[in-house]
């Protein structure tokens, strides 16, 4: 368990990357519907150390954002299917790809699925190896506000068209070879980590100005 980690072969896991700044109650429904529809064994909140694809003096600190993921995925289901990981800090990489190729590697007889919000998919394909994220693993797609329909036309949906999983097959996802990925519609959360950021920084501005 040098990462971290305590899986063992035949365990249905899903990994929820991101970075998590902050973790909020969106995060906690995405994690929580994926670990009820696909009936999961565990979910990996897997916190990044820094996304490449953002600024990094809008990033919190490690530590800041892990216990922040903490508490959400604490809110998402007790017990032990919530692991919250710096797993990418451990070994060194930034790159989500490299990452789950580490994973996968040291977790065999492990069935992973990506798990990631429907905002997500929409710009899926700009990340880093992506195509080759679509066949590491099977991915889950859970519905987020605002994305629903671009997520449903995105390049990344189109290009694997074929490899779509209807719903209703959801729970089968973690057995089957990837590429395979199915979008699960849920109750929509709201809550945004930019919206949260924003709010912190016009409360603390209202605190100076009343001081």
């Amino acid at each position: 368990m040098r990462d971290g980690l305590d899986l063992q072969p035949g365990m249905k896991v899903g990994v929820f990357g991101g970075s998590f700044n902050p973790a909020h109650e969106g995060h906690s429904h995405v994690a929580e519907t994926a670990l009820r529809r696909l009936d999961l064994d565990r979910v990996i909140w897997l916190v990044s150390p820094q996304n490449p694809l953002k600024d990094a003096r809008d990033s919190a600190p490690l530590a800041e954002r892990m216990a922040s993921a903490e508490r959400a995925a604490r809110f998402a289901a007790h017990g032990p299917a919530m692991i919250v990981s710096d797993f990418e800090s451990r070994i060194g990489t930034c790159w989500t790809v490299d990452s789950l190729r580490a994973l996968t590697a040291r977790h065999s007889g492990v069935r992973f699925v990506w798990l990631m919000g429907s905002d997500n998919l929409a710009s899926f394909h700009r990340w880093r190896g992506w195509t080759d994220i679509m066949r590491m693993m099977p991915v889950a797609v859970i519905t987020r506000p605002g994305s629903e329909l671009d997520s449903r036309t995105a390049p990344a949906a189109a290009r694997f068209a074929a490899a779509r999983v209807p719903t209703a097959r959801a729970r089968l996802l973690p057995y089957l070879e990837a590429p395979a990925w199915t979008l699960l519609n849920a109750p929509l959360n709201h809550l945004s980590s930019t919206a949260l950021r924003a709010a912190a920084k016009a409360e603390g501005s209202a605190a100076g100005q009343d001081a």
